[in-house]
């Protein structure tokens, strides 16, 4: 009994660790999901409204969840990049022209992080914007030598490191902030209050499905797993997949929510945190210094690692649409010109991250679009095409989260 007690255990062990190693890609896409952009307006619902978009966020991890899941299935199923199959098929007027408004997406995605970064570093040493700015791009292109030198895994995990640093700031400053159970309880409930909630509400969601990471997770669960040979090996990364994608949505989720409780827990009702400098010192002034840098270095963690992984995914929309190799650090020098000219013109940085993001509401549908249309295409897909509920669920998402971006655009255009 004892031998075979200490054998089953082993075998245990032995799966559990062949299922750890295939772990990854998603907590690298889940990065796109606590940038600065989402700091931005989770701290604004929160400060604003209180408990009362607690429900967006759940909502909006959900959506999260089921696009990262279809566009990892893509990648594994074809053993092709969504930008890959867009170029496949379309005609080349059509792909020049949808990789330009891809690169739109991605240097204003790399504004919002470098910016973010940039916020960061002046509320921790008082660093200017520019200072800040260059600073949070020569700790990204670090991160991305180590994905030239090393590969994706160490990559992977120098991002999964920064994910944990940006976790465990934002997780403290929500137990710091002891924020009202009852009331995050309520906040579950759906509904809104007035104009300003649902912008909010549209910010949020409109956020979180950003369009390089729609393209990234489908070629780095390729990159990291390769194309399947067999039904059985196709089936067995297919799980490990799905469980990869709920747990970085469970955390990034639970980060999301800490930005909104910290917020509501501390600033609520105080009008003057109208920027994040401000809020983070509001912050500061109610849980402590302490407390104001363990969040102001989560931003920071979240501004270098997502300006990485926005990289990344820049380079993978370049090779997949147009078939033309950019180093990775040299395509980091490049994207960070738009970010640096922003901060020298002096821009508000608050105001840049809000411009950014909704530059960025442009891609949404040309990601969201492609990717549903793919997955449930069973000529391309096989026995791994959607389901017809799950079909039925994307495009549904899909309409949504174009259509909150529209109203966004327009209601931020008008403030702008």
């Amino acid at each position: 009994m004892g031998t075979a007690g200490f054998v089953s255990r082993r075998a245990t062990l032995v799966r559990i660790r062949s299922a750890a190693v295939l772990l990854g890609p998603a907590f690298v896409a889940a990065i796109a999901y606590v940038d600065p952009g989402n700091v931005a307006a989770n701290i604004s619902a929160g400060a604003r409204f209180g408990y009362l978009l607690v429900w967006v966020i759940i909502v909006a991890d959900a959506v999260a969840g089921l696009v990262q899941y279809l566009s990892a299935k893509l990648g594994l199923a074809t053993g092709r990049t969504l930008p890959e199959l867009v170029r496949g098929h379309t005609s080349r007027p059509v792909r020049l022209a949808y990789w330009v408004q891809a690169e739109t997406v991605a240097m204003a995605t790399d504004i919002a992080e470098v910016v973010g970064g940039a916020i960061a570093l002046h509320i921790l040493f008082g660093l200017p914007p520019v200072v800040g700015g260059a600073v949070t791009g020569i700790a990204s292109m670090i991160l991305l030598a180590i994905q030239n030198r090393f590969g994706q895994q160490p990559f992977e995990r120098a991002a999964i490191g920064l994910l944990t640093i940006i976790a465990l700031g934002f997780l403290a400053g929500a137990v710091l902030a002891r924020p009202s159970i009852s009331g995050a309880m309520g906040g579950a409930v759906p509904r809104f209050d007035g104009t300003e909630s649902m912008v909010l509400a549209a910010a949020i969601i409109g956020a979180t499905v950003m369009p390089h990471a729609v393209y990234l997770h489908s070629g780095l669960v390729r990159d990291r797993h390769g194309h399947p040979r067999t039904r059985s090996e196709l089936a067995r990364l297919l799980r490990a997949t799905r469980s990869d994608v709920g747990m970085a949505m469970l955390l990034a989720g639970t980060v999301n929510l800490a930005m909104l409780l910290v917020a509501a827990g501390t600033l609520h009702g105080r009008t003057e945190a109208t920027s994040l400098d401000a809020a983070f010192a509001g912050i500061g002034d109610a849980l402590g210094p302490a407390a104001g840098a363990l969040l102001a270095t989560g931003l920071l963690a979240s501004g270098v690692a997502s300006t990485s992984v926005g990289a990344y995914a820049g380079a993978m929309i370049t090779q997949g649409l147009l078939h033309r190799h950019v180093a990775l650090v040299v395509r980091r020098l490049i994207t960070l010109i738009p970010a640096f000219a922003v901060l020298a013109a002096g821009v508000d940085p608050t105001r840049a991250l809000i411009i950014s993001q909704v530059i960025l509401s442009f891609g949404i549908p040309f990601a969201l679009v492609p990717l549903v249309r793919f997955t449930s295409d069973r000529t391309l897909m096989g026995h791994d095409a959607n389901h017809r509920f799950t079909t039925v669920a994307a495009w549904s998402v899909a309409a949504l989260v174009t259509a909150l971006n529209v109203v966004l655009l327009s209601l931020a255009a008008t403030r702008i």
